[in-house]
């Protein structure tokens, strides 16, 4: 079993080479073919709004960035239609993408040490439950981002995630369940798994009162199996508690006093159609979770590579999306 990772263990991996050094992405992040047969310009977007977040408002403005990279990369790892982008790049452009929170940053030379300042932010939260993990989520989109397009890794924009995610403050954050044990997140198999069914369970817990808890499985969890593929593994894992006390959190069920909104109606539309993005209305974007659920959701049955398990959370999709 790993060593718990803590700040001071970090740096000596990072210096010796043994952490980070062999950070991986998936053939997407080279091929010129993909770069030129899709819109990186997302990505450029969703970088500058998650950097320049804190400045405004850090939760909904990091959201809205870490929007615009889930949806490209959804996109291009899942092999979509390219009318699908077309479309999704059609709706940032009509929200978010001409405001100032996207505009551009001053050209700089990439920061050599971007993915170990961004990892250093995230182990600076420990293993405390930080607004729904959200420190975790946009720190694996950053270093996703930082490692596929070095040239965005500028210090301005370094800088700016680095505070983004030592924003997030405590929140329910319990005494894990003791037998809450997700597998080892380098099993992407095992771990994608047990978090699809966290996560389908968490549908129908929560039905009448929202989807949150549920979209918020995947994409935590989602992020630990990604950084954990990146080579990160014990980045990943070093948030392993935090994660725990999500699932402790999310297995309680609604509150007494939760506001109940009403469900989704059935339907037979994905995410992964143009219809889908088609018939979305052009301002019903809410802070971006209509692109970063169906991220996690994709990757994580990818990866867990179960028909069963995907037959069945796709006769409940319709509720989370």
């Amino acid at each position: 079993m790993s060593l718990p990772l803590d700040r001071r263990r970090f740096t000596k991996l990072a210096a010796a080479g043994g952490f980070l050094a062999g950070t991986a992405l998936p053939d997407w992040a080279w091929s010129a073919e993909t770069k030129q047969a899709t819109d990186l310009r997302l990505m450029e977007l969703g970088i500058n709004a998650l950097a320049r977040s804190p400045e405004r408002s850090y939760f909904a403005d990091g959201h809205r960035g870490a929007s615009m990279i889930s949806a490209y990369l959804l996109c291009t790892e899942n092999d979509l239609p390219p009318a699908v982008l077309v479309r999704m790049t059609e709706l940032f452009d009509l929200n978010w993408a001409k405001t100032k929170l996207c505009a551009s940053f001053p050209e700089g030379d990439p920061d050599p040490k971007a993915i170990e300042k961004v990892s250093l932010a995230l182990l600076d939260g420990g293993p405390v439950l930080r607004e729904v993990g959200h420190n975790v989520i946009f720190a694996s989109l950053a270093i996703k981002t930082f490692s596929a397009m070095p040239q965005l890794a500028t210090q301005q924009r370094v800088a700016g995630v680095c505070q983004l995610i030592r924003s997030f403050k405590p929140w329910r954050d319990v005494e894990p369940d003791a037998d809450i044990q997700p597998p080892s997140f380098a099993d992407q198999a095992a771990a994608s798994k047990f978090i699809l069914q966290e996560a389908s369970a968490a549908v129908d817990r929560f039905q009448g009162f929202g989807q949150g808890f549920a979209g918020h499985m995947l994409t935590f969890g989602q992020a630990l199996v990604e950084l954990a593929e990146m080579g990160n593994e014990e980045l990943a894992e070093g948030c392993r508690t935090a994660f725990c006390k999500y699932v402790t959190v999310t297995r309680k069920g609604p509150d007494a006093d939760a506001r109940r909104i009403a469900d989704h109606r059935p339907s037979k539309l994905r995410p992964n159609e143009v219809e889908y993005w088609q018939k979305r209305g052009d301002k019903s974007l809410g802070i971006g979770h209509v692109f970063k659920y169906p991220y996690g959701y994709y990757y994580l049955l990818a990866k867990a590579n179960d028909p069963q398990l995907a037959e069945s959370w796709d006769a409940k999709a319709f509720y989370l999306f």
